[in-house]
């Protein structure tokens, strides 16, 4: 069964995930961002949820982490929770 390992930075408004995700493009540290930003108690460790399989995860979180780029900075990506900025670290 697939595994991935994912970082994410969960943010409320969509802007200011795309203002994020323009600073971490141009250079700024994802963990340090994620430690500052994020909503979620995963941003004390730099954004960093482990490995997860498919269906751990809400449906629209999943959809990118095991479809998209790896090692790429992906969002934003609207759930439930607010807005996201995802980086997946790893994928089996």
């Amino acid at each position: 069964m697939a595994k991935a390992s994912a970082r994410h930075i969960l943010v409320p408004t969509e802007e200011s995930c795309k203002d994020l995700k323009a600073a971490i493009e141009a250079g700024a540290d994802f963990a340090e961002v994620a430690e500052k930003h994020s909503k979620c108690p995963s941003g004390k460790q730099g954004g960093a949820l482990g490995e997860f399989s498919p269906g751990q995860m809400v449906k629209e979180f999943d959809e990118v982490v095991f479809n998209g780029e790896v090692g790429k900075v992906l969002g934003p990506v609207k759930t439930q929770f607010g807005y996201h900025l995802i980086e997946i670290t790893d994928r089996t």
